[in-house]
């Protein structure tokens, strides 16, 4: 009886926490009509929304992971000085609030900041455009791909891949057919989460965009503008392109796994 309280229980969390937005936003996205939710999607505004979005994504998505194998790698496999202090460098954006991330790379590369007189002599914008939007995006999501790597790296035996080298197979060989095959399953839910973070930051980018329609608004920041400019069905409808992303990441994880 106390088993079946308990999946009920949490099958009602579920509904609450998850079922209930998703119909909300599907909804009231499709409430005027077929023809309405395309045209909001075809309005020029969110067409460079979705487009700066997805180079965002282009851009940041490959170069943590990169960056998240790497240093997963040396932590789980190597001792050396400083190994905490990586691992705690690692975690900071997750500890640090992304509007306070975002601050921080104004006041290094905005007009008046540590950066900004020499960026602004060799006519170079970082802030307000897409270089601070790629930046602050890739400082809150760069843990994602480490952190679902390196327990899963860490749990796996080296006996392997010691073989292969005594065997005579290079370090690159031994790393492309051993150890990423071995933890394919972590690394594809990484990249995973990296993607949908990338896709629906907020805040970091809310700092560091400035909100210019058609030029330096995501997808978040293009629903925020919508919804505050009482165009409520164009911002359920872009939602629900976030929600459909973000599912197809979901399906595309499990067959990849």
């Amino acid at each position: 009886m106390i088993r079946v309280l308990l999946i009920a229980l949490a099958l009602a969390l579920v509904a609450l926490l998850l079922g209930v937005p998703l119909y909300v936003v599907f909804h009231e996205a499709f409430a005027s009509g077929w023809s309405a939710y395309v045209d909001s999607l075809k309005e020029p505004d969110t067409r460079d929304a979705i487009v700066l979005s997805l180079t965002v994504i282009a851009l940041v998505v490959p170069l943590n992971t990169v960056f998240g194998v790497a240093a997963a790698y040396v932590t789980s496999r190597f001792a050396f000085p400083g190994k905490r202090f990586l691992a705690a460098i690692i975690d900071l954006p997750l500890t640090v609030s992304p509007v306070v991330a975002g601050l921080v790379f104004v006041l290094l590369f905005g007009s008046q900041g540590l950066f900004g007189g020499v960026l602004q002599r060799h006519d170079i914008k970082v802030i307000f455009a897409l270089p601070g939007i790629v930046l602050a995006t890739a400082f809150v999501t760069f843990p994602l791909v480490a952190r679902e790597l390196a327990p899963a790296m860490e749990a796996q035996s080296a006996d392997q891949e010691e073989a292969a080298m005594l065997l005579g197979a290079s370090g690159w060989t031994t790393f492309w057919r051993i150890t990423l095959p071995r933890v394919r399953g972590a690394l594809t839910y990484g990249v995973v989460l990296c993607t949908a973070r990338a896709l629906g930051e907020f805040g970091a980018v809310s700092v560091v965009s400035g909100h210019i329609r058609g030029s330096t608004n995501t997808l978040p920041l293009h629903v925020e503008v919508l919804y505050n400019d009482y165009a409520f069905a164009a911002a359920f409808a872009v939602s629900s392109l976030l929600v459909g992303v973000t599912f197809v990441n979901l399906v595309a994880r499990s067959i990849w796994k």
